[in-house]
């Protein structure tokens, strides 16, 4: 017996048969002429809709590529117990410290080398979990410049005022000034 039949206790009706089930009919070109503009015509009605769907699909998506050696920021889920790092729920990081690339599995797959206490967590991740590390040496503050105290604060100091202006509130009224 067949499975179709089987779920619905009747047989199949295949587009190339819409006939009743006690019906006998000799096929004609007529019909498979017409059968075949309908199923060209399901086809494509069903491409137009996939496309739609992919170009909702890649709006985001980026061709990331890494090379060996090269830094990145892994993901972490902080909804999914297996990769919780630090604080739980809205304020837990989303991309942990820097790793190095040590080399490329798979086509979007890449083996990282991860801190001796992650050992547990297997070591090859999906290009979808990595960010690019940027190094940028301009970000980086030099300690020199800023006179850090030992309580860990430290005095700013003004250079130039470029603007004043006054807000009004209801009752009150609020100078504003901005500082270089």
């Amino acid at each position: 017996m067949a499975p179709y039949k089987a779920l619905y206790s009747h047989k199949c009706r295949t587009p190339l048969r819409w006939t009743e089930l006690g019906e006998r009919r000799v096929l004609s070109p007529k019909l498979f002429s017409e059968t075949e503009d309908k199923v060209r015509l399901i086809r494509d009605c069903l491409k137009a809709i996939f496309d739609g769907q992919k170009s909702y699909t890649y709006l985001k998506r980026r061709e990331n590529e890494y090379s060996v050696g090269d830094f990145v920021f892994l993901k972490v889920s902080p909804w999914k117990k297996v990769l919780r790092f630090s604080l739980k729920g809205k304020l837990s990081l989303r991309f942990i410290e820097p790793y190095q690339i040590l080399k490329r599995v798979g086509l979007v797959v890449y083996q990282l080398e991860l801190r001796p206490d992650l050992d547990r967590i297997h070591d090859v991740f999906h290009i979808l979990m990595l960010r690019r590390c940027c190094s940028d040496p301009t970000h980086i503050v030099p300690v020199k410049e800023i006179e850090v105290r030992p309580n860990l604060t430290f005095e700013e100091e003004s250079v130039q005022i470029l603007n004043h202006d006054v807000k009004f509130l209801q009752k009150k009224s609020i100078p504003l000034v901005k500082v270089l």
